[in-house]
């Protein structure tokens, strides 16, 4: 049976396996920081381990439902909101000017490419804060 493992600030998908009558782990991903089960994880670890047969929804939903998400002390958020912090900084810095002394206009149009699918996912993410009961923010702000 296949589990993440926190080792350090780093976490693995890992499987136990029994040889000569002892149990080993057999690392079979590195998830990173913030652990998260892609569809390459899913391939890499499919091609890698071809005889192993996995629960993918299972193993996602493990991910999914880790307390420390809600947890405001945890790493974790203190490492989103410094993230959140440092991305509206390198934003506030960045002007179409200098995307257009880029040496690549591929550069250019992937910057654009992800400041929509940011702005997309950031308004989502705002209304789903919305239509969720009023989470009262101290000093009585709201999402918006």
């Amino acid at each position: 049976m296949a589990f993440v493992r926190r080792k350090g600030n780093t976490y693995y998908l890992v499987h136990n396996v029994r040889r000569r009558g002892r149990v080993r782990q057999l690392h079979l991903a590195r998830l990173g920081e913030r652990p998260r089960i892609t569809d390459d994880v899913v391939r890499q670890v499919n091609r890698n381990h071809p005889l192993l047969s996995l629960n993918w929804p299972g193993l996602r939903e493990a991910l999914n439902s880790r307390v420390e998400l809600f947890d405001p002390r945890s790493e974790f958020m203190q490492k989103l909101i410094h993230s959140l912090r440092a991305l509206n900084l390198d934003l506030a810095d960045l002007s179409p000017a200098l995307l257009n002394l880029s040496d690549s206009p591929q550069t250019a149009r992937d910057i654009v490419n992800h400041l929509r699918l940011l702005r997309s996912t950031l308004d989502i993410k705002l209304s789903q804060f919305e239509r969720a009961e009023r989470i009262e923010m101290p000093g009585g702000r709201s999402f918006r």
